[in-house]
């Protein structure tokens, strides 16, 4: 049996531990079909952050995530975090 590569996060760039879940870049509501591998955190960081409207903007792109401050204050707190790492998420006030 050969060896894979770790999956690693597409919002996060960590590596995925036992859990995985996929993203729609381009949410399926929104004729979305490409997915990237995201840990449970950061799957939740994303939809709490930004509307499915708003993520069909950006068309894949993550560098319009990065921009926004919460999930870059998320990043910089998560990035020495091992990989199955799990906290509550919490919801932006709006």
């Amino acid at each position: 049996m050969g060896m894979t590569e770790p999956l690693t996060c597409w919002l996060c760039k960590r590596t995925i531990g036992k859990r995985v879940q996929w993203h729609h870049t381009v949410p399926k509501a929104k004729k979305g079909r490409a997915t990237v591998p995201v840990h449970p955190m950061c799957h939740r960081t994303i939809h709490a952050n930004f509307t499915n409207a708003e993520l069909a903007r950006f068309d894949s792109a993550r560098d319009p995530l990065l921009d926004n401050e919460t999930v870059a204050n998320f990043l910089r707190w998560i990035a020495d975090k091992p990989p199955d790492f799990h906290a509550a998420t919490r919801r932006p006030r709006r």
